[in-house]
């Protein structure tokens, strides 16, 4: 059994969608109906003042939904991880629809609950992973 984690940047968004509560909230919505999820309690919300980015999270009964927006940079940040696997949600094309994203990255990770590989390939596949920028 494994779960899986769906990390999604989507980029070139509009400024004003990504300070649009009402209309991040409603992304929530969708993910969670579409995807069968299942809320604990309300979702959190905080909007900064000076920027107007917005950051929520939402915990599920399979882990969590959280997102992170940047309308300085025009950058929406999603994070989904599901304690059982899920069928696969069209990310880039409902971000492209809603916050006129140009660019969208979406990696998935299934997440093992036991080990069954030798520690050697788990390296190996660290090693093949998309560098990841310090600055």
């Amino acid at each position: 059994m494994s779960g899986c984690e769906w990390v999604v940047d989507a980029y070139g968004c509009q400024a004003a969608a990504l300070a649009d509560l009402p209309r991040l909230q409603a992304l929530f919505a969708r993910i969670i109906q579409e995807l069968s999820l299942h809320p604990v309690g309300e979702t959190n919300w905080r909007q900064f003042p000076n920027t107007g980015g917005i950051t929520g999270l939402c915990l599920l009964a399979e882990s969590h939904l959280a997102c992170h927006t940047f309308p300085e940079y025009g950058l929406l940040c999603l994070n989904l991880f599901c304690c059982r696997l899920r069928p696969e949600w069209d990310f880039a094309g409902n971000l492209e629809r809603e916050f006129a994203a140009r660019t969208v990255r979406v990696r998935r990770l299934e997440r093992h609950y036991r080990d069954h590989e030798p520690e050697s390939r788990e390296l190996s596949e660290l090693r093949r992973a998309d560098p990841i920028s310090l600055v």
